[in-house]
């Protein structure tokens, strides 16, 4: 027997298989479809089901049924297991919707045919052709009448001792991941399902999908350090959008009241478990809204979505319960950290001094170009992110941030020091952030002067300076709420998966060596 149709190796004799001679063995098979004459890669399949809808339609007709009824199919797919007994082999194959059997032998498919099916490998995509029929055990499976290679894979699986454990290697090869792990299929497919759900909910509230640029020449609406390029024919700097924010408010002042996008920003940032450089956001701007409008909102799109995905309004995530059924709680960052962090209970959280001592303790540059220059909010958001932040396992709005570390937020009425913004935690993580925009042409001009300012004092995430958006707020911005939502964190969550990594298809990864 080949070495690559061998089903159950045991797993010290797989470790010492040299895998160069599996695909010079493979090459070898397919040079001999070459010289046969015929396409070595044919393109003309017309499968007419998929296993999914067969499954459905006749899982529950019994064998009598399918034998006085026969069903007749065609289906194409990667061959995932080969068994052979004697005379009749069975193969199962895996197309983008699920797994069915196929049955053959001599005398279904002819004894040539048989024997060329016998040196498939594992990998190989085929198409076959043939009727419904169930096994003794009760297996719906296809009785083979027909069968063909489609493409000849040249290199072997991963195999099922050992599988695609690797982390680095799932993510870099994720066409592998997804052909061997069933598990990193259903990840993506919840994703494209809490996708669609979203746009959905969106327009159903009367927002209008729109795209704004990914090229900016000047990178705003967030506080982050961009990617830079240089665009030839225009012959300037050109940055990848850290947010489409101040664009889309643009939209806003065009008289557009409801937009939304779904797309990729871009951050010149570190990885980690919850961070990519390349990664998806969704913001939305309501007219004639606030933050309290937005909160009410997001909440109830959350649990749309955790609704549609999962089932259910109580999640379990990392093997706990995360509760998206009852109402989110809101706390100021005082409350949060009060309730959240008892081990700094003693210290006087409205001293900037108490504050700054506290946080050098734990390691803070105090005297670093962010919070040299901090006020008293910006020190308690400090505290919280270092204390409070990781603890916030329910869904969990923090609310009335600091003016000076929210340049684009609408400051309260009541008290000039704080704004109308939120921000949204679930699992120790930021999911969403939002406020009331600030829509004053020169409220906003003095607070961008000030971001110029700390950006010349060394804080490199400060925003620049963006004329033409304050040019957009002199002609009329209407009272406007506006949120942004990290989908990949949020489908961490929905997904029950633990790195960010997990919900990317291809995270950004360090070139691999040559």
């Amino acid at each position: 027997m080949n070495p690559s149709d061998r089903q159950n190796p045991s797993p010290d004799a797989e470790q010492v298989q040299d895998e160069n001679q599996l695909i010079a063995e493979r090459r070898q098979k397919l040079a001999a479809l070459r010289a046969g004459g015929g396409p070595a890669f044919p393109n003309d399949a017309k499968p007419s089901h998929h296993a999914d809808e067969l499954l459905k339609t006749h899982e529950q007709h019994s064998r009598e049924d399918l034998e006085a009824n026969p069903v007749k199919v065609a289906i194409a797919g990667r061959i995932m297991l080969k068994r052979v007994q004697g005379k009749a082999s069975f193969l199962t194959l895996a197309d983008s919707s699920g797994r069915l059997q196929v049955y053959l032998n001599d005398e279904t498919v002819g004894e040539a045919k048989h024997a060329e099916v016998k040196r498939y490998d594992l990998g190989d995509i085929v198409e076959t052709q043939g009727e419904l029929f169930k096994t003794m055990k009760g297996e719906l499976s296809v009785r083979c009448r027909g069968i063909r290679l489609l493409t000849k894979s040249l290199r072997p699986l991963p195999d099922k001792f050992h599988g695609l454990s690797d982390t680095e290697t799932r993510y870099r090869q994720r066409y592998v991941d997804l052909i061997v792990n069933e598990d990193t299929k259903k990840t993506f497919l919840a994703r494209s399902l809490g996708l669609t759900r979203l746009r959905q909910f969106m327009t159903e509230h009367r927002f209008l999908e729109v795209e704004t640029p990914m090229l900016h020449p000047i990178p705003g609406g967030a506080a982050a350090k961009p990617f830079i390029t240089h665009h030839n024919a225009l012959s300037q700097d050109m940055y990848l959008r850290i947010a489409p924010e101040l664009y889309l408010k643009r939209l806003i002042v065009g008289g557009f009241e409801r937009v939304f996008e779904v797309n990729r920003n871009f951050r010149n940032e570190g990885l980690s478990p919850r961070h990519n450089p390349e990664f998806t956001m969704m913001e939305f701007y309501a007219a004639y809204t606030d933050y309290h409008w937005l909160m009410d909102f997001t909440e109830k799109l959350l649990r749309d979505l955790a609704m549609v995905v999962t089932g259910s309004a109580q999640l379990h995530y990392q093997g706990k319960t995360v509760d998206f059924s009852k109402p989110f709680a809101r706390r100021t960052i005082v409350e949060a950290i009060q309730e959240n962090a008892p081990e700094v209970s003693g210290i006087d959280l409205h001293s900037k001094e108490a504050l700054r001592t506290e946080l050098k303790k734990r390691g803070a540059d105090v005297n670093g170009p962010v919070l040299n220059r901090a006020g008293l909010g910006a020190l308690q958001l400090a505290m919280f992110e270092e204390v409070a932040e990781s603890r916030l396992w329910d869904p969990t709005f923090i609310v009335d941030y600091p003016v000076e570390v929210s340049p684009l937020a609408r400051a309260s009425d009541s008290n000039p020091n704080i704004t109308e913004r939120f921000e949204l935690f679930i699992t120790g993580r930021e999911i969403a952030n939002g406020f009331s925009e600030l829509n004053d042409a020169e409220d906003q001009a003095a607070r961008f002067q000030a971001q110029v300012e700390a950006k010349e004092a060394g804080d490199e995430e400060a925003m620049f300076f963006d004329a033409d958006y304050i040019r957009a707020l002199e002609y009329g911005m209407p009272p406007t709420g506006g949120c942004g939502i990290g989908i990949d964190r949020l489908m961490m969550l929905l997904t029950d998966s633990p790195s960010i990594r997990d919900v990317i298809l291809f995270p950004a990864l360090k070139r691999e060596e040559a």
